[in-house]
């Protein structure tokens, strides 16, 4: 497993970057893959909010974040809340 690099980790916690996909009731579909798998290729760094209600609790919400991460070949660098970053690495 290669180790996320600093300047990404800090880029993935900073407030100024903006959420570009958001989750509603219908959880991880086929559109939302494909929506973050588009972005990945071109920004390489995508930031997903869950709406609020998908999901019950922390544990779900961490099982969630973790499948849209295996579903789109990137990696889970940060998450808090209904917030995750992902990044696809060179």
């Amino acid at each position: 497993m290669s180790k996320i690099p600093m300047h990404i980790q800090r880029l993935a916690r900073d407030k100024d970057t903006q959420i570009s996909v958001r989750i509603g009731r219908n959880g991880i579909t086929d559109s939302i893959i494909q929506e973050m798998t588009d972005q990945l290729e071109k920004r390489r760094l995508v930031k997903v909010k869950a709406n609020r209600g998908i999901v019950e609790g922390s544990g779900e919400r961490t099982e969630l974040f973790e499948a849209l991460a295996n579903a789109t070949d990137s990696k889970l660098v940060f998450q808090r809340g209904n917030v995750a970053v992902y990044w696809i690495g060179a």
